[in-house]
């Protein structure tokens, strides 16, 4: 097995922190919001996803999180003993657990530690920031559109018809990205089927044309590590 010390990973000085590791499976939550919030995680391999499910069942996805990624911050000295959001795994793998006193202990005593942890803090903020900016300044399209060019800078892969997302996104998946329905991502994706600027293939998608999807949503070009759904 891999050590955690080999991991890439923005917070180099969290390895220091580490209790165990733990085994994730496919289909499972690490942990479901309202639940006892005493870890948090470093993605070791796999695919979590963090989203808010709300009352009647509707779920908005917040972010994919993949190997050396942090997962179950928001908790960080907050008086609430609770997670706020849901990490349900998408892909198996293994997480290294970290006890949520030790690293706030850690934060209180390690200036390195705190200002990597400040920097990745920013960077979580300005990907979110960016992520509603499209949602509210250009609707249900805008979401669905900012989210195809943010999974294409994740998991897209160049090839000579296009840009190949190499993980399959349902339609209700990528419903959940948006905030909004199956039926209206359907509806949306088959207009941009028809005009040929992307294609659907066994539920891998090819954008044919990301220059379409950036001149819709009037694209700022963000850095790549802030256009991104992981």
């Amino acid at each position: 097995m891999q050590s955690v010390k080999e991991m890439p990973v923005t917070l180099s000085h969290l390895f220091e922190t580490v209790h165990h590791i733990k085994k994730i499976e496919k289909g499972t939550f690490l942990f479901r919001e309202g639940s006892q919030a005493d870890e948090m995680f470093i993605v070791q391999s796999g695919i979590l996803q963090i989203s808010k499910i709300i009352p009647d069942g509707r779920e908005l996805t917040i972010r994919m999180c993949s190997k050396g990624d942090f997962v179950g911050e928001l908790n960080l000295f907050s008086s609430s003993s609770k997670y706020l959001l849901s990490a349900r795994v998408v892909e198996s793998g293994e997480v290294a657990v970290i006890m949520k006193d030790v690293l706030e202990e850690k934060l209180s005593q390690n200036t390195a530690l705190s200002f990597e942890f400040i920097q990745w803090m920013s960077l979580q903020f300005r990907k979110t920031q960016t992520k509603f900016r499209d949602l509210v300044l250009h609707g249900k399209k805008g979401a669905l559109y900012s989210t195809l060019i943010r999974i294409s800078n994740s998991y897209g892969v160049k090839t000579n018809r296009g840009i190949l997302v190499e993980l399959p996104f349902t339609n209700q998946e990528l419903a959940n990205f948006c905030g909004t329905s199956r039926e209206v991502v359907n509806r949306l994706l088959s207009e941009l089927r028809k005009s040929d600027v992307l294609s659907i293939d066994k539920g891998s998608i090819t954008i044919h044309d990301i220059d379409y999807l950036k001149r819709e949503i009037d694209c700022e070009d963000c850095p790549i590590e802030i256009c991104k759904v992981d």
